[in-house]
């Protein structure tokens, strides 16, 4: 990929890989994304050599921010907040999720291949002799669909963000994380929290960063809740809204305690299936009970939806996700780390301004 990457820049304009990457994340396929450049800047390339320059730029971008050339003209110490109180502080978020993307397997692979080669070898001898010897196969996934953290550092007022994304496992995220947080300045911001969609493994990453506290999104938690009451009490009954709205309000307005005991009340007299389901529902808010924490988060003006994180889930992989399409897990990641530098302020034109840097 280095040689790639070297080959791209040596016959390719900083203007055009540019202009590339922007078509190649925005279009729908590489080929309508080639269609795009032609008719908007007059730039005709093959579709080939188009997908090349994307993917072998996104690569270059998760390079340059492995090595620390990307630097942000911010940190969490401009980062301002207002409290409850009308004082004037500085406030940081950070969170992380995963998003499965659909990759080409090694059986997708061999059967592609030998489509391939029994085209060839139907193509008439005079034909034959002027085709090019076939690349070796790049290894496949041994799954259908892979894994890819994505993580976010952002302000009160989303003014400010950094994006970042990485295809290795738990140990690639926990780099990522502290990674970024220094980048992001993390603790220079006087208040600093974490949001998460309630995946014990993500608490535990977000727990080697310097944060004064982990809270459960109060969407996911709701959903649990909801479904439990549907469960239990009927789905869009007088008795079931009542009782899903008052706990709700005792969790966000009274603590667990409270709402806890609630729970408790709810499940005694159930049984069966329905019992069944109310202790699934306490199963899931029991290990998690440092994390139902909104009746803190209200009194100290902290969010409690992770809706940022969401937003940035959907953006990196709208560009990966849909029918037909299937990646090699590196090219995946590399379409999604030229969305992340998109979306994260300041960083695309500070990118292509010192692009020339990036691969020394």
């Amino acid at each position: 990929m280095d040689r790639l990457i070297d080959e791209t820049e040596a016959s390719v304009s900083v203007g055009v890989r540019q202009l590339c990457s922007r078509e190649g994340t925005n279009g729908r396929a590489f080929d309508r994304g080639r269609d795009n450049l032609k008719h908007a800047a007059q730039i005709e390339l093959g579709e080939e050599l188009f997908r090349q320059i994307v993917e072998s730029e996104g690569k270059a971008v998760l390079k340059a921010s492995e090595c620390e050339q990307l630097e942000l003209d911010w940190s969490g110490g401009q980062c301002q907040a207002q409290t409850p109180q009308g004082l004037v502080t500085t406030r940081m978020y950070a969170s992380a999720d995963g998003v499965l993307v659909p990759t080409t397997t090694q059986r997708e692979k061999d059967k592609r291949r030998a489509t391939v080669k029994k085209w060839r070898k139907d193509t008439p001898r005079k034909k034959r002799g002027k085709l090019k010897r076939l690349p070796a196969v790049k290894k496949g996934s041994n799954q259908r669909y892979k894994q890819i953290y994505v993580t976010v550092f952002y302000d009160q007022s989303q003014e400010h963000r950094l994006v970042g994304v990485t295809r290795k496992e738990v140990q690639g995220l926990r780099h990522l994380l502290k990674r970024d947080a220094e980048r992001a300045g993390l603790l220079d911001a006087r208040e600093r929290s974490g949001l998460v969609d309630g995946a014990v493994c993500l608490k535990s990453n977000l727990e080697v960063l310097p944060l004064q506290g982990i809270t459960l999104d109060f969407y996911h938690f709701s959903g649990h809740v909801g479904q439990a009451a549907v469960e239990t009490l009927g789905k869009d009954t007088p008795g079931s809204k009542q009782w899903l709205e008052r706990v709700l309000h005792r969790a966000r307005h009274e603590g667990y305690g409270p709402f806890f005991q609630e729970l408790l009340e709810w499940r005694t007299p159930l049984r069966g299936g329905k019992r069944k389901a109310a202790d699934a529902l306490l199963g899931y808010v029991a290990p998690r009970q440092e994390m139902i924490c909104y009746q803190e988060c209200e009194a100290k003006g902290w969010d409690v939806g992770s809706g940022p994180m969401e937003s940035m889930c959907g953006v990196t992989t709208d560009r990966i996700k849909g029918r037909g399409r299937r990646w090699d897990l590196d090219n995946a990641e590399a379409l999604m780390a030229l969305e992340a530098l998109y979306q994260s302020t300041g960083l695309w034109d500070r990118y292509w301004s010192d692009a020339f840097h990036h691969r020394n």
